[in-house]
């Protein structure tokens, strides 16, 4: 397992990043991902540096292969949520060779597969990603950096909780597929063993940005 970094600051761990390339940011549901990645976008940028957001969740199944396995079955959710062939050959092979890349091939609320449009990031841009699973078999090779934010599902599910208003228990059983389902991918990946950084984030104040 990486070490667990207890504090950093944005400017600490954009100093850590390559000058161009595939960044991920991984870490349980309520880590605190999207914020974390949104703050260091706009860190990376006041340095000058070009930064494109993504993010997986732009890429699901539809409900149907989603749950195919049920609507509560853990598998279901670590294997069957994201489509990871679209994810790789819509965004990530075609941004790192510089082609023409598309940062969405489904959109969740209507569930429907989208048309995205083709961008063309400068060659010195970076690719900043968040979402879950991200350091999985079939992924973990694409990462140029990767990031893992350690976050207690205690903490993490009392903060969905909060934001979407589901069960603060992680043992609920409303929180079985989610919870479970990202148990499986801890024990199956270790992603903190995978991540070239990892930070707690329990506290996940926005006190990571620098003073």
């Amino acid at each position: 397992m990486c070490e667990i970094v207890g504090v950093m600051t944005l400017d600490e761990v954009a100093d850590l990043l390559p000058a161009r390339g595939l960044v991920a940011v991984d870490g349980v549901d309520g880590a605190g991902k999207t914020t974390f990645c949104d703050d260091l976008t706009r860190v990376l940028r006041a340095r000058g540096r070009e930064v494109v957001r993504a993010s997986v969740d732009d890429f699901h199944h539809p409900r149907a292969i989603r749950w195919a396995r049920g609507k509560a079955s853990p598998e279901g959710f670590f294997l069957d949520s994201y489509d990871y062939e679209r994810f790789v050959s819509h965004l990530l092979v075609p941004f790192a060779a510089g082609e023409p890349f598309r940062r969405a091939s489904h959109d969740l609320a209507t569930d429907e597969y989208v048309d995205a449009p083709a961008e063309v990031a400068p060659p010195s841009a970076l690719l900043l990603v968040d979402g879950i699973f991200l350091h999985r078999d079939e992924l973990v090779g694409r990462w140029d950096f990767s990031v893992f934010l350690h976050v207690e599902f205690a903490v993490s599910v009392a903060r969905m909780a909060k934001r979407d208003g589901s069960p603060p228990d992680p043992d609920d059983p409303r929180n079985r597929r989610y919870v479970e389902g990202q148990r499986l991918y801890l024990a199956r990946c270790d992603p903190a063993a995978r991540a070239d950084l990892v930070i707690d984030h329990n506290a996940h104040r926005s006190p990571l940005s620098s003073p």
